[in-house]
Order: C-alpha cells, then sequence, then structure tokens
C-alpha cells in the first residue's frame, strides 16, 4: 500500500511539472510580445530606450532556459510572479477569482453526480421499456449539447419566458442557478452512462443472483451490493470529469457574465498576460492532480479486492 501510494505522489508531481514546462513552452511561442503591448502604448509616451530598460527588468531578454529556470524557481518557493498587463501580483489576481470559481464547479460537480445517479437509478428500476430506453438515451442527448448553446437557452427559457431567475441583479447563490445546470448537464452524461454500464455487469455476477434466490428484493439488492459495486469505475471518470469543470469555466462565466477565473482567462488571453495564464493552468492541473489522486487513494477502501492487491505487493 506505501508503494502504491509514493508512486501516485510522484505522478502527481511529474504531471504537475509537465503542466508547467508545455505550458510556458506554449507561452513563449505565441506571437508577439506582453511588454510591448503594456508599454507601447503611444498614451505612456515612453521611448524606445524606457521600453528596453523596463524589458531588462523584467528579464524579457535572458535566454529562454534562463527564463524557465527562473520561473520554475519561482513557482517552487510558493511565488506566481507579477502581472505585467495588470500591475499586481498574480497571487491577488487569482485569489480574487478563484473562491466563486470553486463555488460553483464544486456544485455543478456535485449536481452532476445527482442527476446521474438518478438517472442511473431510474432506467434500471423503472418497470417500463419505453420509460427505460428513454432514461438510457438521455446521456447521449446531453453530452451533446454545447455549454455556450445550453446556457443561452437556460437563459432565455428562465429568465426571459418563465422569468424565475434573474440575468441582472440575482443573488449571490440565486445567480449560480443557470450556471450550474448549464455546466452539470453535459457532464452528468457520460457519468451515467459509465454507472449505467457497471450497474448492468454487476448485476450479472453470482453474488446477485444468490441475493436475489435469498428472497431479497431488486431495489435492495440494488442498493446494498450492486451500487457498491458499481461506484468504482464512475470515480474514475468522475476524477477525469472535474478537469472539464475547470475549463468549462472560461464559456460559462462569459455566457452569464460572472466573474471568476474563466473571465480572468479571457482577458489573460486577450491581453497575453503570460504570467496570470502560466498560473491558471497550474491551477487548473493541480486541481486535477488532487481530485484524481484522491479518487486514486479511496479506491483500495472502497473496494476490497485492490486493498488487499496492494497490501500485498507492499
Amino acid at each position: 500500500m506505501a508503494r502504491y501510494i509514493l508512486t501516485r505522489l510522484l505522478q502527481a508531481v511529474f504531471v504537475l511539472w509537465a503542466a508547467f514546462t508545455v505550458s510556458f513552452i506554449l507561452l513563449q511561442a505565441l506571437p508577439g510580445d506582453e511588454i510591448l503591448i503594456k508599454f507601447e502604448n503611444p498614451d505612456l509616451g515612453l521611448s524606445k530606450q524606457q521600453i528596453a530598460d523596463i524589458r531588462l527588468a523584467y528579464g524579457a531578454d535572458v535566454p529562454l532556459h534562463q527564463q524557465y529556470l527562473f520561473s520554475l524557481g519561482r513557482v517552487l518557493s510558493g511565488q506566481l510572479g507579477n502581472s505585467i498587463q495588470r500591475g499586481v501580483p498574480v497571487i491577488d489576481a487569482i485569489a480574487a477569482n478563484l473562491p466563486s470559481t470553486l463555488r460553483w464547479t464544486v456544485l455543478g460537480f456535485v449536481t452532476a453526480a445527482s442527476l446521474a445517479l438518478v438517472i442511473a437509478f431510474l432506467a434500471t428500476l423503472t418497470p417500463f421499456a419505453f420509460l427505460r430506453s428513454l432514461l438510457r438515451g438521455l446521456p447521449s442527448l446531453f453530452i451533446s449539447l454545447p455549454v455556450f448553446w445550453l446556457g443561452i437557452v437556460l437563459i432565455q427559457v428562465f429568465s426571459f419566458q418563465l422569468k424565475l431567475i434573474p440575468v441582472i441583479g440575482a443573488g449571490p447563490w440565486e445567480g449560480l442557478v443557470l450556471p450550474v445546470l448549464a455546466l452539470a448537464i453535459p457532464i452528468s452524461a457520460p457519468l451515467a452512462q459509465v454507472l449505467m454500464r457497471s450497474i448492468d455487469e454487476v448485476e450479472t455476477q453470482g453474488f446477485v443472483a444468490v441475493a436475489r434466490a435469498k428472497g431479497a428484493s431488486r431495489r435492495w439488492v440494488l442498493w446494498r451490493h450492486v451500487f457498491r459495486n458499481a461506484v468504482p469505475p464512475t470515480l474514475t471518470i468522475g476524477g477525469v470529469l472535474f478537469g472539464e469543470l475547470l475549463a468549462g469555466a472560461v464559456v460559462t462565466e462569459t455566457v452569464f457574465g460572472l466573474n471568476g477565473l474563466g473571465r480572468l482567462t479571457e482577458q489573460a488571453v486577450n491581453l497575453q498576460d503570460a504570467a496570470i495564464l502560466q498560473a491558471i493552468v497550474l491551477i487548473a492541473a493541480l486541481g486535477f492532480v488532487l481530485v484524481n489522486l484522491s479518487v486514486d487513494l479511496a479506491m483500495p477502501i472502497l473496494d476490497p479486492r485492490l486493498r488487499k492487491a496492494f497490501g500485498g505487493a507492499s
């Protein structure tokens, strides 16, 4: 077990390093220069020599490998540098936008998981064939809905037509209802598909037939035996899908006018603010790594067979 945990931790560190390295290379390869974009503005009235001195102060003219080592050392020391375009420390810009994004992404993931559970259980327990087919077809429909299109439709229906949730002037939690739905519906589709497939596979196993032969109801067997064995594959795909929540923040926050990492990313791309973009990539990678590491460590607890295997390997 100790070897398993150590291996997962080393993999997590490697993923974070790879995310930093790849994002650094790609950001350096972008056309344009963020310093020139900021300081060549005629309104500032800076001379070429002054701009050259600014570039020197920011270390923009040193060799690329030195910039990489300096940036890596800064991140390892817990510093994210300063935003040239905003003129503030990157950590301050992140801290001002991260809480709101975390709030609605966590709510979106919980809503997606709840919706997937409802679809999977109803599709399994319903006695009506047409309803079962309809429920099993819902994930295919949900996953094909673009987030931006779904967000616009939700605004049109619930805000303009039904007038249930205002677009402007909504409360801090009321304003999250539609963004959470827009993100949760597409994410729930693969969760529901994997859960239904796992339930179908577990129901064919011998211990389920034995439990039913002893007189247990299908609902009791489903909740007591089948669900426990069907959850691990769903948790695995859930950890992967969590990364899509952060990726979908850009589109969702733009559609609904929310302030968060998504809006910050959009602005940083427009301004070529490399420091902000680098930090957002690292935060997204860190969230992805932490969620998947938690899933990996929880799997032996949920599945005794894995716990026995890893215990023997250690």
